[in-house]
């Protein structure tokens, strides 16, 4: 080669930046990343621990609006007048006692049956007992046994026949077993209606002064009609006297004659 010639020139080749190969190592990362939080969020990993936690949230829940809804029911014993309430109450006092003897009495039975040497025996006697209660009942037997006596004097004529018969349902709700008015003999159908100058008892008319006979236990039949609001001051304020008296013994003989059923037969034997 001599002096005059010119080496050929190289082509010229742009250098390529030293960054451009992290911008291109740039997307690369960036979907990774993308992978990552997406395989992180889904599907969803619960511990048993966060499990526990929403169960007991769950129960506390349903517990909150089951004690809301039963606050709710009762709103309305809330609005009800002290006397009202009294009455309620003294009126579940007496069911719930008379349930508790009416249980025990069973309990009663059962131990004699299954002790009884002669269970045969026992279980007639049973039955003829249970007759003669029914027979109280029906008004067919006459009865007698502690109670009260309620006396109702009408000067001016303004007790109805829908007071007697609160008066009688108020005896029934204290426990009365057996009970007659004027010589007539209530029982489960018993009815009442206005009668002029009077008051009609299964179609009896009757006339004031009222008399009830009442078998019962005498500590529950007498406040239950003397309790604020009952019986006896709803009775006054028709301007009437209302006297009761306790008894050791009481004496109810009015008879019902005994009804033979038309179609129905016992379905034993």
């Amino acid at each position: 080669m001599s002096a005059n010639d010119t080496p050929p020139e190289e082509p010229n080749v742009p250098e390529q930046p030293l960054v451009e190969g992290k911008a291109q190592a740039g997307p690369v990362a960036e979907e990774t990343g993308r992978q990552r939080l997406a395989a992180g969020l889904w599907p969803p990993r619960v511990s048993r621990a966060q499990l526990i936690v929403a169960l007991l949230l769950f129960v506390l829940g349903l517990g909150l609006a089951i004690q809301v809804r039963s606050n709710s029911d009762s709103s309305a014993l809330r609005g009800a007048r002290q006397e009202d309430l009294v009455r309620i109450l003294d009126e579940l006092d007496g069911r719930t006692k008379r349930l508790e003897d009416e249980k025990q009495r069973l309990e009663d039975q059962r131990r004699e049956l299954e002790s009884s040497s002669n269970q045969a025996e026992e279980a007639r006697r049973q039955t003829v007992e249970k007759e003669r209660q029914l027979g109280i009942l029906a008004g067919t037997v006459a009865a007698q046994g502690p109670g009260i006596t309620l006396r109702i004097t009408d000067p001016t004529g303004q007790v109805q026949s829908d007071q007697l018969l609160d008066t009688l349902q108020e005896l029934r709700a204290a426990g009365a077993e057996a009970i007659q008015i004027n010589g007539v003999r209530i029982v489960a159908g018993s009815y009442f209606s206005d009668e002029n100058g009077g008051v009609g008892i299964d179609g009896k008319k009757i006339t004031q002064p009222y008399e009830f006979k009442v078998i019962g236990k005498p500590q529950d039949l007498e406040p239950a009609l003397n309790i604020p609001g009952g019986v006896v001051q709803t009775l006054e304020k028709e301007q009437a006297t209302v006297a009761v008296t306790r008894s050791a013994k009481i004496v109810v003989d009015a008879l019902r004659a005994a009804k033979q059923p038309d179609y129905a037969r016992s379905s034993s034997g």
